[in-house]
Parts: structure tokens; sequence; C-alpha cells
């Protein structure tokens, strides 16, 4: 069991993504060889969901790559007045040249695409070291290279979601009610899924719960691409609006929420979809395990607390309409962060790739780090 789609794929011709933007009506993906899309794509949300956005960020790379090779290999057919062999062939140190510039030009553009994802950030340094570690001299080499890394990239979260699923499972029970908040299934990975990796694994068991999918303003990822996600596989969900949380925990309906992230800092505070850290809240008043399900590249050790990480401030467009549909005064002014921090004192366990993390969570992160 597990998502029957792709949610972002590398070609011999460019990079396949679905637009998340046009769920659950539509599921149409978008073909692209240039990375300067692949980057307006992160940007406008056509794929989000920080493990997603590393393997994007990637790919990114790798189409600059090609483009930078594609570009040496058209120069010497024009030859240097342009016509067709009409010079000496660069020499190839030059080529390789080419394809490393092309590639840092996309990584500062990838970095400044979306500022708090922290996987983004970590796939491109992972991608530059790929390259900077190539020792041959040979531009189609590296392209090779850096193709292969970025499907590691993809592979390798994949696996390891479904590590953080069966690391997570046994944290549901039958009968339970199993509160999520955005989208942190298949849509926001390379595949499977984080908090609903966990979902699946335990539903996979046989287990039998329910799943309360807040419907996540201000973009409705929850309704859009989490209950889509869910009704696909078969697995019970109740939508809810944002603010039904505390009522149906007042209830006795939920017994545990699970949410993704984006960033965890050294501390255990970790930064997701804005809301989440007004579930964490209620969860601690109403005694409901809060738990988080991240790979462990979304750990960033650099930061000591959440204070230090940088949240994105998105149009406020996102908020005064909804599906195309203006729903607040014009010239209301608007905040719209995209994420919030949750402290790590109302965190429960982190669950990752390398296993379960419970508190202190700066202490065991940091433990499993240096296992790691």
């Amino acid at each position: 069991m597990g998502s029957g789609f792709e949610t972002i794929r590398l070609l011999g011709d460019g990079v396949e993504l679905i637009d998340q933007r046009l769920l659950p009506g539509r599921l149409e993906y978008i073909h692209t060889r240039d990375w300067r899309e692949l980057v307006q794509a992160i940007k406008g949300m056509a794929i989000r969901g920080a493990p997603a956005l590393g393997v994007a960020a990637a790919f990114a790379l790798v189409l600059a790559a090609r483009e930078g090779a594609a570009g040496v290999s058209g120069s010497r057919a024009a030859g240097p007045e342009g016509g067709a062999g009409g010079g000496p062939a660069p020499a190839e140190p030059s080529a390789r040249a080419a394809v490393e510039a092309a590639v840092r030009e996309a990584a500062q553009a990838v970095r400044a695409s979306r500022p708090t994802a922290r996987n983004l950030f970590w796939a491109v340094e992972r991608m530059l070291r790929a390259a900077e570690a190539f020792a041959e001299p040979s531009a189609a080499g590296l392209v090779r290279r850096l193709e292969a890394e970025a499907q590691a990239v993809l592979e390798e979260d994949v696996a390891g979601n479904r590590r953080i699923g069966e690391f997570g499972r046994d944290l549901i029970s039958d009968g339970d009610g199993v509160l999520t908040h955005c989208n942190a299934g298949a849509l926001a990975t390379g595949g499977y899924g984080t908090a609903l990796g966990v979902i699946r694994a335990a539903f996979e068991q046989g287990k039998r719960f329910r799943v309360f999918v807040d419907e996540t303003r201000p973009l409705l990822q929850g309704a859009r691409l989490t209950a889509w996600e869910l009704v696909q596989e078969g697995i019970p969900a109740i939508l809810i609006t944002d603010n039904m949380a505390a009522h149906f925990m007042a209830q006795g309906a939920i017994d545990l929420a699970v949410v993704g992230a984006d960033r965890i800092a050294a501390n255990g505070d970790t930064a997701n979809k804005i809301g989440t850290y007004g579930v964490a809240v209620l969860a601690r008043e109403h005694g409901i395990p809060f738990y988080v399900a991240a790979p462990f590249s979304t750990v960033d050790l650099s930061l000591k607390s959440g204070r230090e990480i940088v949240i994105e401030e998105r149009g406020p467009e996102e908020v005064t309409t909804v599906a195309g549909c203006q729903v607040a005064p014009t010239g209301v002014l608007v905040h719209n962060p995209a994420f919030d921090v949750t402290p790590a004192r109302y965190i429960s366990a982190i669950i990752t790739d390398r296993g379960l993390v419970r508190p202190p969570l700066g202490e065991n992160l940091k433990r499993l780090a240096q296992a790691g």
C-alpha cells in the first residue's frame, strides 16, 4: 500500500511534477526542462512540503547542470563567429566550469525561493558537495554524477518515510481518532509521507481508526490534499475546519495528533504550517499526545532554538481570496506567515527515519545526529 502516484520525478528530458494547486479537482502534471520554471513552481506552491522541496531543489540543480553542458555544446557547434564548426572546441575544463557556474546560479535561486523549509537547503548543500567531490574534468560526467545524486535524494526520502511509518505506527491504536494538520503525505515528500506515512503504516497493520483532517487555512492543504490522499487510500477521514479541533478534543474524539515539520531546531522546537502551534497547545490542554514526523534531514542543528527559524511571509491574496473568490474587503491589511513554531515542551516525540526521539528532545536529537 502507498500512494498510487509520483509527486515528482526526474526524466531524461526534464522534470515532471504534480501541480498541487489543481487538486483535488484535477490531477495534472507540469513538465519542464528549465530550472527557472521549477523554481517558480516551488515559489508558487505547485510543489510544497519540506521533503518534496528537497527533491525539487536537487532536480533543479540537475536541470541547471544539463543547461550548462548544452550551452557549451551549442557554442562548440556554432563556433566563435556563429558559423557551424567555425572554431576550435573549448577545452573540457571550460565545459566543466560552465556546468559548475550554472549549478551555482541555480543554487542561489533555489535557496531564495522558500526560506523556512530546511530540506530545500539541505538538498542544495548535498548537491554542491557532490559536485565539488567529483574529481574528473568531464562536464558530461559531472552532469551524470548530479543526476545520480538527485535520484538518490528522492529514493532515500521514500525509504526514510517508510521507516518513519514503521517507527511511528505503534503510536496509533485500533479505534483511535488521529488529528493531522496541513499535508504531510506523499504529496509533501518523495513518496509515502511523514505524518501520513505513520497513518498509512498503522492502517497497513490492519488497525482501524479515524483521521480528523484540519482544513488548514489559508491554502487548504488539509482539505484539498490530505483528504484527497486519504480518500484515495480508503482510510476513513473526517474533514473539519481549523477552529473545530478544540471541540472534538473536548468531546474525546481525538486521541493523538501527528503532524509534519519544515525545520527542527537543535532544542526540538519545530516549524510547521501555520496553525500547528495552536494544535499543540490544545493537545496539551486536553492531555493528548502531540507527535511530529520528519526525516532527520529536516533537523537543523545550527539553530539553537525555534526563535532563529526564518518564517516565510506570503502574499495577502492567499488570505483575502479562496479559490479565486474574494472573501475580504479590498484594502484591508493582511499578515500571512506560512509557518509557526511549536516549542519543544509541547512535543511528545519526534518520529524520524532514524528512530523515535523523546524528551529531552535537544539532548536526544544531538545523540542521534552523532550516532548517524
